[in-house]
């Protein structure tokens, strides 16, 4: 979800990786372990929290997580909780980054000292003030002043242990006295509306000066001044707190914040990209290039393949690149092995693409590996007290062969962009060895078992298969069951020796038999074959999204209550339900097709934040909070793309509920009364692909002008090879240049549309600083990014004189 500024949309994202957590305090008790987790938050609001690492004080965590963000905040905290034997949770610290300190650690694992917590760290929001000074004659004749203070508003005040009933204090502090005082209550809200004045007789000293004690542009209305200001700590006083009490947290975080102009903005260097495909060589084109100057392949590969994708051009760019590949490729056995363009690209097809194949195909027989907990090791020299060698390798070939069939039978499931590369990839190679009758399977092998299959077995919470990272039994299970299925997909001819373990060497002998090099070769024919045909859509549900949320009661019941319960939703390709608990019976199925509309609910309605309305027939509506601002967008998102194709969806919509006989948002008085407030932008049908074309363009642009020197210095690279064809200088040899003068055309173009994209940021910057007000509520008083954004305007004024 992006925010709109004036002609621009802002997108924010992060990606998380919590490593581990060392040194904490030992418990107050005999054992002196821990039950420990670590929650991710906006603020104080949590958005992820990680499974509990039990008896531990170092506790590896392992999870990745990944979310846009769907509003504007300060910090990005992490929180380590501790929880007893009677289940409470204690904090034992925190990381708190603020967001203008982000980029400092921009995809780099750090160690971060765990701050202590209290009531004054836990400070968030701003306050919206207006303040006038006046003179005032008393009835004796003398001259006193008068400031008066009105507190009009807060936002974004923290809620605590699920409540907030906020008052404010004012207080005129001086060298001889201190005078304060004091707004109502408000219940319930972290948004309160005060609007009180309170009033001060101050003595305007002698060397009173307008300038020096408002700092605004006009001096005519010093008198009366309106700010708001971001509500700050206290000071911690004498507290002497040493910072290595509490131990470290080790993270890896990676924010982006891209700035979208309208799509007419990025025509020309979207138009280069998108002609990759036809350049000849595909080594000149401005998507190959992308590749050669980013420091990882991967950051390249993300964008490119979601553009692509957006735009229909996926399989034509992955079949040139990949042919340029192989014909570079000298020995058939290390085909599409290095971490290439090509292989990088391919990568993110599939995790695009393939999301839902995998939920099909792995999820119910990982689910299960998850939850019973069959003993499966298989290394002697690992094995429990009271735990049999034969049971365990036994437990682990059945795992192994329901996985493999699974596997093996789901050609027909296999998503057709996959199925397409897959037909380029094996023509590409069998032309390129053609005395190899192999390489054609082990050209898809490599992709399809190796980089897709045995990684989502190895660690399903990387591929939505699971909340989290598995514990150590099961993750031990996976790790065996996944080499298996990687050697079995392999066909390579002499499998029990690419073991190092001689355990695994035995184990595999269950799997030398030729079914099953007979069941990959069909199934890479299948999902590789150009004559393969389209499928209908897979009858059984795909579960799409589960959880709890608080839900309203919808007044099914003409005299029923109508209050909120916490319910287990779930929601599939076919239906979105609820009921009590996990695995109870349905209380309510609403079909896919009566979802007419999917919409945030204001705030105002029930006083609750979160909230989003499920619209059906007959303008019945079911309302639902969620646990947060992100799982609510999640939920919000998913849903609309789910019933996006049903033909009946709506145009208008209430933002507001319906109370007290009236719409709260247009006061119309029936209940039928069509909406007031158009609905949000249509989403495409296809579950996977919700894809920005211009926010790709966007992320493209910043990589190109992050990486400008490595652009400069191919061009010299260019330059050197047309005018001397001898050895290449080192630092020009780690470039694909196969054509100097073509690939020096391309560049040419990129560095003129990356600079005219360049210099309409900087307009639109000093524009906007221009315009925007210190104090404002975009930018309170305390707004670190607005001040270091005025320190950098200074510092480029300075320069230019």
């Amino acid at each position: 979800m992006a925010v709109e500024e004036e002609g621009l949309r802002v997108f924010q994202s992060v990606r998380i990786k919590i490593g581990e957590a060392k040194n904490l305090p030992t418990y107050p008790g005999p054992n002196k372990m821990r039950d420990c987790y670590c929650t991710v938050n906006l603020d104080q609001e949590e958005v992820f929290r990680t499974k509990i690492v039990e008896k531990s004080l170092c506790p590896f965590y392992g999870e990745d997580f990944y979310c846009e963000i769907p509003r504007s905040f300060r910090h990005l905290s992490f929180y380590i909780f501790d929880r007893d034997v009677f289940r409470r949770d204690s904090i034992i610290g925190k990381v708190a980054i603020q967001k203008e300190d982000l980029q400092k650690y921009h995809n780099r694992d750090t160690w971060f000292q765990l701050q202590h917590v209290d009531a004054d760290s836990e400070v968030q929001g701003k306050v919206h003030l207006e303040l006038r000074l006046s003179e005032v004659i008393t009835d004796t004749g003398v001259v006193c002043h008068k400031l008066a203070t009105r507190v009009l508003e807060c936002q974004g005040l923290p809620i605590v242990n699920g409540q907030c009933d906020p008052y404010a204090t004012v207080t005129l502090a001086g060298p001889s006295r201190s005078e304060a005082k004091k707004t109502k209550v408000k219940k319930k809200t972290n948004n309160p509306h005060f609007d009180e004045v309170f009033y001060f007789e101050v003595t305007r000293p002698s060397s009173y000066n307008k300038k020096s004690h408002f700092d605004i542009e006009d001096v005519d209305e010093v008198d009366k001044m309106e700010i708001r200001y971001f509500l700050q700590p206290r000071d911690n006083g004498n507290k002497s707190l040493k910072p290595d009490d509490l131990g470290s947290l080790r993270l890896n975080v990676v924010y982006t914040e891209d700035h979208v102009f309208s799509s007419d903005y990025y025509s020309p260097l979207r138009d280069l990209l998108l002609k990759s495909a036809d350049v000849e060589p595909v080594s000149a084109s401005a998507a190959h290039i992308l590749g050669e100057v980013c420091r990882e392949k991967q950051e390249a590969a993300i964008p490119l393949v979601r553009l692509f994708l957006h735009y229909g051009r996926i399989v034509p760019f992955i079949s040139a690149i990949a042919n340029a590949e192989v014909k570079r490729t000298q020995d058939p056995n290390t085909i599409f092995r290095g971490n290439s363009l090509t292989s990088k690209c391919i990568d993110e097809t599939m995790k695009l693409a393939g999301m839902h194949y995998l939920q099909v195909t792995l999820k119910p027989i990982i689910d299960e590996i998850c939850q019973v907990h069959k003993p499966c090791e298989i290394d002697p020299v690992k094995l429990k007290d009271g735990e049999n060698l034969e049971n365990n390798r036994e437990n682990l070939r059945q795992y192994v062969d329901r996985i493999f069939t699974v596997i093996t039978k789901s050609g027909v499931s296999c998503p057709t962009v996959m199925c397409d590369i897959f037909f380029s990839l094996r023509e590409s190679a069998a032309k390129r060895f053609q005395g190899d009758p192999d390489v054609r399977y082990t050209a898809v092998s490599s992709f399809i078992f190796l980089r897709f299959f045995a990684p989502a077995i190895l660690s399903p919470n990387l591929f939505q298969l699971t909340p989290h990272h598995p514990d150590p039994q099961t993750s031990r299970t996976l790790t065996l069951i996944s080499k298996t299925i990687q050697t079995l997909g392999s066909l390579s001819k002499s499998k029990s020796a690419s073991f190092k373990e001689s355990y695994m060497a035995t184990f595999y002998d269950y799997f030398n038999e030729q079914k099953y090099a007979d069941a990959v070769k069909n199934f890479l024919d299948l999902i590789s074959s150009s004559g393969r045909r389209d499928h209908k859509s897979i009858e059984q549900p795909i579960l799409l999204k589960e959880g709890f949320m608080i839900k309203r009661a919808q007044g099914r019941k003409r005299f029923g209550m109508k209050n909120f319960k916490k319910r287990w939703f779930r929601l599939t390709n076919h239906e979105f339900t609820y009921q009590k608990s996990k695995g109870d019976h349905p209380l309510c199925s609403i079909p896919i097709e009566n979802i007419l509309a999917v919409e945030r609910l204001e705030e105002e309605s029930f006083k609750m934040k979160n909230m989003f309305q499920v619209i059906q027939p007959e303008r019945r509506v079911l309302y639902i909070q969620a646990n947060n601002c992100v799982e609510a967008k999640d939920w919000i998102d998913i849903l609309t793309k789910v019933s996006q194709c049903n033909k009946k969806r709506l145009t208008v919509y209430h933002p507001s509920a319906y109370l007290n006989g009236h719409w709260l948002c247009c006061k119309a008085t029936a209940d039928n009364t069509p909406g007031c407030t158009p609905c949000t932008g249509g989403l495409p049908a296809n579950i996977q692909l919700d894809i920005d074309g211009d926010r790709e363009t966007e992320r493209i642009y910043s990589l190109f002008n992050l990486y400008m020197s490595k652009l400069e210095k191919m061009q010299e690279a260019c330059g050197s090879k047309s005018v001397y064809d001898g050895p290449e200088e080192e630092e020009y040899s780690t470039f694909i240049i196969d054509d100097p003068k073509e690939t020096y055309k391309t560049l040419k173009l990129i560095i003129e549309g990356v600079g005219t994209l360049e210099q309409e940021h900087a307009q639109y910057k000093r524009d906007k600083f221009k315009k925007t007000k210190y104090g404002s509520q975009e930018h309170p008083i305390g707004d670190k990014s607005f001040q270091t954004y005025i320190r950098q305007q200074s510092e480029i004024s300075a320069h230019s004189i």
